[in-house]
Formats: C-alpha cells, sequence, structure tokens
C-alpha cells in the first residue's frame, strides 16, 4: 500500500464578490480533486490548534502527523533543518526575510511587500552574501534561502520582543514591531548595517530601473531552538519523501525523518516546476510507500490578493500534481490512500492566514466505501461535516486516519 498526502498550502478562502460569491477553490476547474471526493471520505481538519498562530509550520507539523503542542518551537529551526545546520544550545534561529519598507514622516515604517516582489535565488543569495560579508558579528550570521526567504543566526540570550510574520501587515503601518527592534543596541547596529548595504546595492538598483520592488531592508521573525521529534518511520513504520519548493517543508521533511527531494525548477510560486514534482512523487515510490507533496503557489497568491492567481494556482495543482500522480498510481494497478487537503486557509480579502478547519478528502484506491459524492470545495464540506459529523479536531490525527486502515 502506497500512502500520498498532497497539500494545497493556502487553497481555502472565503468568498469573493467578483466570483460571484464563490471562493476560488469553487471557481476552480479540479476535475481530478472533485472525483477522488465524490469516491473518498470529505471532512474538515482542525489543523492549528487553540492558541497557535496559523502559519504553515504549525498546520503542517499537524499534517505530518506532529502534535505543535508538544514539539513546535518556532518556523526558522525547521528551515535551519532542511539547510543543514545544526543550532547549538546557545544559538536562535530567525526566518529573514526580504522585504521592501517605506519609510514616511515622523519616523513611520509601512509593509509595501512582504516578499521584496519575489526576488530571485541569485538576486537574492548576492544581498544575502553581502549582508554576510559586511554585517555579520560574533553574534549574528546569514544564511542564504530560497527567493525572499533565509535566515539569520542568533548567539546569545533572546533579547525579548516579540516577531510578527511580515506576510501578516501587508500595506499596513508596522512602526510599532520596528522599534522594538531598535530599542536593542546591537539589532539595530544589524539592522542600520543592513540598511546601509542594501541601500545602493547593484542588485536593487537594477530592480528599480525594471519598475521592480527592491529588497530595502530585512524583517525577522519565526524563531525558535531545534525541535527534537521521533521520526515517521520509527512511529509508523513508513519509509518516504517530501517534495516542496521552501525551506520550512523541507525541514519538517528532515526532522520527521523523510528523504527530501530537490526539484529543479521549483520556485514556491505558480511558475514552479509542477512537472517535476509530480514526477518526484512517482519516482520516490518506487523504493518508498510514502510521500508528502507540498505546492506553495496558492497561499502565495493569497498573499498577493490576486484571484486569477489563486484560480491558476489551484487549477495546475488538481491538474499538474494530483492528477498525474493518481493517475500514474492506477496505470501500475498500486493499491493507494491519497489525503488531498491544504494547510490553511489565505483569503484574498485579508492576505493573511486564518486558522479555519481546512476542507480534506481521503481516498481509496479499493474504492470499498460510498464516498462522499461530493465536490472538493469550502461550503460542500461544511455541508457535509455538519450532516455527518466526522471531521477531525486535531489535525496531528490525520495521519494516523490515513495509515490505520482496514
Amino acid at each position: 500500500m502506497k500512502y500520498l498526502i498532497l497539500i494545497g498550502d493556502g487553497m481555502g478562502d472565503f468568498p469573493v464578490a467578483e466570483l460571484g460569491g464563490k471562493t476560488p477553490l469553487e471557481a476552480a476547474k479540479t476535475p481530478m480533486m472533485d472525483e477522488l471526493c465524490a469516491k473518498g471520505e470529505f471532512f474538515l481538519t482542525k489543523t492549528v490548534p487553540d492558541g497557535f498562530p496559523p502559519g504553515s509550520d504549525v498546520a503542517n507539523m499537524s499534517l505530518l502527523g506532529y502534535d505543535p503542542a508538544a514539539y513546535y518551537t518556532g518556523r526558522a529551526p525547521l528551515e535551519a533543518a532542511a539547510m543543514n545546520i545544526r543550532l547549538a544550545p546557545d544559538e536562535t534561529a530567525f526566518r529573514c526575510n526580504l522585504v521592501t519598507l517605506d519609510h514616511g514622516a515622523g519616523d513611520r515604517v509601512t509593509m509595501r511587500d512582504f516578499c521584496a516582489g519575489h526576488i530571485g535565488n541569485d538576486e537574492a543569495h548576492a544581498l544575502i552574501a553581502d549582508l554576510e560579508k559586511e554585517c555579520a558579528t560574533d553574534q549574528f550570521h546569514f544564511k542564504p534561502g530560497v527567493s525572499y526567504r533565509h535566515l539569520v543566526i542568533f548567539k546569545g540570550e533572546h533579547p525579548g520582543f516579540v516577531t510578527v510574520p511580515p506576510h501578516d501587515h501587508i500595506e499596513q503601518d508596522v512602526t510599532v514591531h520596528w522599534q522594538q527592534y531598535l530599542a536593542q543596541p546591537a539589532w539595530q547596529k544589524l539592522l542600520d548595517c543592513a540598511r546601509r548595504v542594501l541601500a545602493d546595492h547593484p542588485v536593487n538598483l537594477a530592480r528599480i530601473s525594471a519598475g521592480k520592488n527592491p529588497a530595502s531592508l530585512i524583517w525577522l521573525w519565526g524563531e525558535g531552538k531545534m525541535p527534537s521529534v521521533p521520526t515517521l518511520t520509527a512511529r509508523f513504520g513508513i519509509r518516504g519523501s517530501m517534495i516542496s519548493a521552501v525551506d520550512l517543508l523541507k525541514g519538517l521533511g528532515v526532522v520527521g525523518g523523510l528523504s527530501v527531494i530537490d526539484v529543479p525548477g521549483a520556485t514556491g510560486y505558480i511558475d514552479t516546476n509542477y512537472e517535476g514534482k509530480a514526477q518526484g512523487a512517482v519516482d520516490s515510490l518506487k523504493d518508498g510507500n510514502f510521500v508528502f507533496v507540498h505546492l506553495e503557489a496558492p497561499d502565495e497568491a493569497g498573499h498577493q490578493g490576486s484571484v486569477d492567481a489563486k484560480i491558476t494556482a489551484i487549477e495546475d495543482f488538481d491538474s499538474r500534481i494530483v492528477r498525474p500522480i493518481v493517475h500514474h498510481l492506477r496505470q501500475t494497478g498500486e493499491e493507494f490512500r491519497v489525503v488531498v487537503t491544504m494547510d490553511h486557509f489565505t483569503p484574498i480579502a485579508l492576505r493573511t492566514h486564518v486558522s479555519d478547519p481546512v476542507p480534506t478528502l481521503l481516498y481509496d484506491s479499493r474504492e470499498q466505501k460510498a464516498g462522499s459524492g461530493r465536490t472538493f470545495d469550502e461550503k460542500s464540506c461544511r455541508e457535509h461535516d455538519a450532516a455527518c459529523g466526522n471531521g477531525l479536531d486535531a489535525g496531528h490525527r490525520l495521519i494516523d486516519k490515513l495509515l490505520i486502515h482496514d
């Protein structure tokens, strides 16, 4: 038996007026997911426990079978794991976004763009290399990641302030959050240096000339120390792989004992290498019996507030990830069980995450169950869940439901 979890990050949404009151998931053409949903189980899954922020770190940790209340230490240490960075006991990893900040009158600061226009890897790595060269100290070091997503490794006692995700404050005043960094002399020195390096960097000058948002500053958040978790092999006896463009998911794969498959051209956006991800999943199941495939694109479209991009990302997830994987398994005659879901909602209207329970389908290729008879969308799932009452109140139990069966 093969087991799969396929994640369309942030696919869930609220009704959108320009779509006639439909959500992007309702408006999108998703024949493969609809077929699996109609023939399988359909229910809501609470991926974000009470008291936790609705981030991809918490939600995907749940979907991979780990209770955040027991294992969550922060987002950045998971990304550090993906980079093979081992944190010393006195070190803390901070997620370091390259962002576009606007500084206005009265020292007010606005978050114009949390991802510096989805800056490319080559551009970003040039910036991070120069930040490490010019701004690193005994306390701070920069580590390059993917696109706008990087790390700062901090040695010493946590300064005590509360960090916030930049994607929660798009086009909002972030002065109060910015000033807490400046109140710490060492951190102020770091940020002043970063601002100086980035201000007239050739990469940013070229971006401005091309009409793109520059990476005008860094934003530190999601900090934590390295978690210690049992592997999925130790817990369930499964051997498998993680496929994702982003270091957060790769890090979850690393700490969970999965093989992390790097797919060339995987970008974390709608221009990602869909076919490479699907093929990677198919190939990984030749030797293993579990694969977790994550697509970031719907989430990024939600943060952008782009209805068209989100529909495109959802349709591509259905036709270029779910469909080819399922068709391959059917053609080879493999018995399989597959979960298709999302980690959280990223509503177009809010441009950030919310913790609503997410629609989830579970399909068994043996088709022993009558099936839900539903289409894969938020409204259909809520109605079905209300009638059947089979929702999961603890997202980390979803993997039990997938793996433990007759």
